[in-house]
């Protein structure tokens, strides 16, 4: 009988971090899904609430002789690239993939995606978002990601 208590305290402590974890990875991926559907929308002011004030971002792309090389991009310089894009250019990144990790306050999310512009494919890649969670909200603190045209599939 003690065994079977035991038994069964050990299960459910352990369904209780499954359970949590798994709560954890769900508001992450909201912060992401927020970030996008203001992105899209290209709405600064509900981009702004999804990331951390002193936010990264980075890209990893080529430079004018073919070399990989990280360009860093300054917040709201990528703010207002977004809100001048004109209403007549309708653009989307697919996320087509979500893998999260989770270490207390902090977590990674590495996301793979399609962009399209006016309904044509124009390139492929992947995210990687470092967020914080600064008091039950999750904020994402670093962006970086990969842009290509080869290798899609």
């Amino acid at each position: 009988m003690i065994k079977t208590r035991i038994f069964f305290s050990v299960f459910w402590i352990a369904m209780g971090i499954v359970n949590a974890q798994d709560n954890g990875e769900k508001m992450v991926k909201n912060t992401i899904d927020s970030f996008f559907e203001a992105f899209h929308k290209q709405d600064s002011t509900a981009l702004k609430e999804t990331v951390s004030k002193d936010i990264v971002i980075q890209t990893i792309g080529k430079n004018g002789d073919g070399r990989e090389v990280v360009k860093t991009d300054n917040f709201s310089h990528f703010l207002k690239s977004i809100v001048s894009i004109p209403s007549t250019t309708k653009f989307e990144e697919k996320l087509l993939s979500y893998s999260i990790q989770i270490d207390g306050a902090m977590a990674n999310a590495w996301t793979s995606y399609e962009f399209w512009v006016n309904g044509s494919f124009s390139h492929c890649g992947v995210n990687s978002f470092q967020l914080f969670n600064d008091q039950g909200v999750w904020k994402i603190i670093y962006l970086i990601d990969t842009r290509r045209k080869e290798g899609c599939d």
